[in-house]
């Protein structure tokens, strides 16, 4: 039994324990979808699978409560696959192995997946709580929002009948979420012809490793490295020796921060020593300018079998001039709410195969002018160099009703349980709330969850005791709803 089953609220972590055992990476969430659908069975209660696939379960309100208005509680089913290079895990088949680490649960070697397991299993211990009251529940499980939100840009108008809208996606235990920036995918490529690596060259592999990454959206205000921007600017100082690319690896999710880029160079071999030089010096910068961010930063430049095959200089040239001039981080602070990022792009994957190299950014920004933009701004730099351009997956930014019905309850509700009032924010990431609030404007919607620190990334963790008060929060929340 995994020892999370011993930890309080037991419906919830038991929920928890059942995803994390079911593997469910984004798109790749049907095992999952066939449990919430048995859960659903098991518990006699009204359920159905949309176009889409998106799961949507129904309960009756408590006795006593049928004149509150209705309630949408809503999570995403997958999660982001991203494990340390030493860690052996098959996302599409292995469980995810939780384990208790001095106050938190955390994954051993991979992400928790609490962003959003921890919304689900929430979700699931209310549908099956007997004691619970509340008044007509609609549970919203959508698939595949980490890479592009399908299920919220899938979700018909009429399926839903609730009011109010609770979403169980932010991360950190005492804040309530009113508004999030909408995003855009960027996809840049390079097309390049093979040619055969030239004679008296000396291949290495250049590796950057041991980075945080982390979330794009909520962490890309902690300036911490880019694997993919550290790995180009170390290519553009080897150009003063010839420097030839036969592959590139750098970053594997669009809204995750980068934390290893893999290369195999070659060098003309009586310029080794001088790249070795380069090579030492910028890490010494490199390291000096990340020192208190990013303490375990590794760079590698080690001997390896050359390949038969390198990009051809022209493309190589362009590429390291693109990629070494592309926008990463935050570009703007917001004006209106403290230490809130309004626009940002990460500059997640550059990977080549035979015959193309690949760039994917993530760009996102609670102003969609600023958001198109930025896009423009990449456009530029990637005509410029040559590349294909394209934009897709657009959602919109969700913004604020400081008016919300629905907030002033919670608002109250938290206060008369910790005696304090809780922060109102705003959030640097894509919740599926915007989108969803176009499919149904008349919803009032509030977003919240328990604390979970470096999402997206295997050092993701969730707060124990942040849970427990997330779960009496959402429970007296329902008790508390606005009747209709």
């Amino acid at each position: 039994m995994s020892e999370i089953k011993s930890l309080e609220p037991k419906s919830l972590w038991n929920n928890f324990d059942m995803i994390c055992s079911i593997a469910h990476p984004s798109k790749k969430e049907s095992k999952l979808v066939e449990a919430l659908v048995e859960f659903a069975t098991r518990h006699n209660l009204e359920h159905t699978i949309d176009k889409i696939g998106n799961v949507i379960i129904r309960k009756p309100a408590s006795k006593g409560m049928e004149n509150l208005k209705g309630v949408v509680l809503q999570a995403h089913i997958d999660m982001v696959p991203q494990k340390n290079a030493d860690t052996k895990h098959d996302f599409e088949t292995d469980p995810i192995l939780p384990w208790i680490d001095n106050g938190w649960v955390r994954a051993k070697g991979t992400t928790l997946g609490a962003d959003n397991g921890i919304g689900v299993a929430a979700i699931l211990a209310v549908l099956e709580d007997k004691d619970a009251i509340h008044g007509p529940i609609e549970a919203l499980l959508t698939i595949d929002e980490e890479t592009g939100m399908t299920g919220a840009f899938g979700l018909e108008a009429g399926v839903l009948k609730g009011d109010i809208l609770l979403n169980l996606d932010s991360e950190t235990e005492g804040e309530l979420y009113v508004g999030c920036a909408g995003g855009i995918d960027g996809t840049f490529v390079f097309d390049y012809k093979k040619e055969s690596t030239p004679v008296g060259l000396s291949a290495f592999a250049l590796n950057v490793t041991g980075l945080k990454g982390g979330h794009s959206g909520m962490d890309i205000i902690l300036g911490r490295a880019n694997a993919n921007k550290v790995l180009f600017r170390l290519f553009k100082a080897l150009e003063k020796v010839n420097i030839r690319i036969s592959e590139i690896n750098g970053g594997s999710l669009r809204n995750a921060i980068p934390r290893e880029a893999f290369s195999t160079i070659a060098i003309p071999t009586d310029k080794v020593s001088e790249a070795k030089a380069i090579v030492e010096e910028l890490t010494k910068e490199v390291k000096n300018e990340y020192s208190l961010v990013e303490p375990s930063l590794e760079i590698a430049f080690n001997a390896t079998s050359l390949n038969a095959n390198v990009i051809d200089l022209d493309t190589q040239s362009r590429l390291i001039n693109a990629v070494y001039a592309c926008p990463n981080g935050v570009m703007r602070m917001s004006d209106s709410m403290e230490n809130l990022t309004e626009t940002s792009t990460n500059l997640a994957i550059v990977k080549s195969d035979d015959k193309a190299i690949s760039i994917s950014c993530l760009l996102r920004s609670s102003v969609d002018s600023a958001k198109m933009d930025l896009a423009q701004m990449m456009l530029s730099v990637f005509t410029l160099a040559g590349a294909q351009s394209t934009f897709t997956g657009a959602y919109p930014g969700w913004k604020p009703n400081m008016e919300s019905p629905i907030l002033k309850t919670m608002q109250e509700t938290y206060k008369n349980l910790y005696g304090k009032t809780p922060e109102i924010m705003a959030i640097h990431a894509g919740l599926e709330c915007g989108l969803l609030g176009g499919v149904y404007p008349n919803w009032d919607m509030i977003s919240f969850g328990p604390t979970i620190m470096n999402p997206h990334s295997p050092d993701e963790r969730v707060n124990i005791d942040s849970v427990k008060k997330f779960w009496d929060y959402l429970l007296a929340t329902l008790k508390n709803i606005p009747k209709k």
